[in-house]
């Protein structure tokens, strides 16, 4: 993936603590971490209850209103000066641009840009306390992606999904959901989740995750079209969006699988959604809540 030449954006706050991010994990140099991810792969990508996460309600901590204790942090606003987190800031100016394109002329909506907050091990979010454990996450209230780097190298030691447009593609899914929240598709989905049995909203989850996805394939377009990505790194994300399944973490978890309980999707269903944007480049394939065959 090409991203080096490209604008820095100026929506990253960095609040990382004690970590030193050296270089791009699993490939140039080795990565500093302060707080190592453990669950995170699975709460990410199983789910920590979703409603928690992009529903807008309180995460771990933070019970009853009260503030969550939190490790201090530096708070910077603007690029960050370290590969890996130059490399974040690169994806997300990405972003930026395709989406501020596409959203007007495919939904008629103004692209207002989100957000990207990297912290290390705790942190406040618009929706409570932020903990490396739940993996990155999108945040309805504060419109923010939050984003533990650690998360990246324990994606590649645990599931074998690494390189650096499958953590591109991973930045690319959480501001999907930033797309979906812009166009009213979030709200209503976490609304009518609230009013759904536990296996209901489950099936809602996982569409809300594929169009994510999907959203993600639609981006990913629009940077190939820019000569910014090959083949190979399209395999990576491929590989990694498998690694994700709720299938495949169920069985390596708790030896079966358990289709009722997905959130996220299979990982055929993961795959497919994204590949729907890549190769269509349109917000219109991925219409995942009209479709009986996801």
């Amino acid at each position: 993936m090409q991203w080096e030449d490209y604008r820095q954006s100026e929506n990253v706050e960095d609040r990382r603590g004690g970590g030193t991010y050296a270089g791009l994990p699993g490939g140039r140099g080795g990565i500093g971490i302060g707080t190592m991810v453990v669950l995170g792969l699975v709460g990410w990508a199983l789910g920590i209850d979703p409603r928690l996460l992009i529903g807008g309600a309180e995460l771990i901590g933070g019970i009853g209103g009260r503030s969550a204790p939190t490790q201090e942090t530096r708070k910077s606003s603007g690029p960050p000066s370290d590969e890996m987190g130059r490399f974040v800031s690169a994806v997300l100016a990405q972003n930026e641009d395709v989406w501020t394109k596409v959203l007007p002329q495919q939904a008629n909506t103004r692209y207002q840009v989100p957000r990207l907050v990297l912290y290390s091990g705790v942190d406040r979010s618009g929706c409570g306390t932020a903990q490396a454990a739940m993996g990155p996450f999108y945040c309805p209230p504060d419109k923010k992606v939050y984003l533990d780097l650690s998360f990246f190298q324990e994606m590649q030691r645990k599931l074998g999904g690494g390189g650096d447009f499958a953590y591109a593609y991973v930045i690319g899914h959480e501001v999907g959901h930033h797309v979906q929240n812009l166009i009213g598709i979030l709200p209503k989905a976490n609304q009518l989740r609230e009013r759904s049995s536990e296996r209901d909203a489950n099936a809602i989850s996982v569409r809300i995750e594929l169009q994510a996805d999907c959203f993600a394939g639609v981006w990913a377009n629009n940077i190939q079209a820019m000569g910014r990505i090959d083949q190979s790194d399209v395999d990576e994300a491929m590989k990694t969006a498998a690694a994700i399944g709720d299938d495949k973490l169920q069985k390596a978890s708790q030896g079966v699988v358990v289709p009722d309980s997905f959130t996220h999707g299979s990982s055929a269903q993961r795959t497919r959604w994204f590949t729907t944007g890549l190769r269509s480049g349109s917000m219109q394939s991925c219409d995942t809540f009209r479709t009986n065959q996801l």
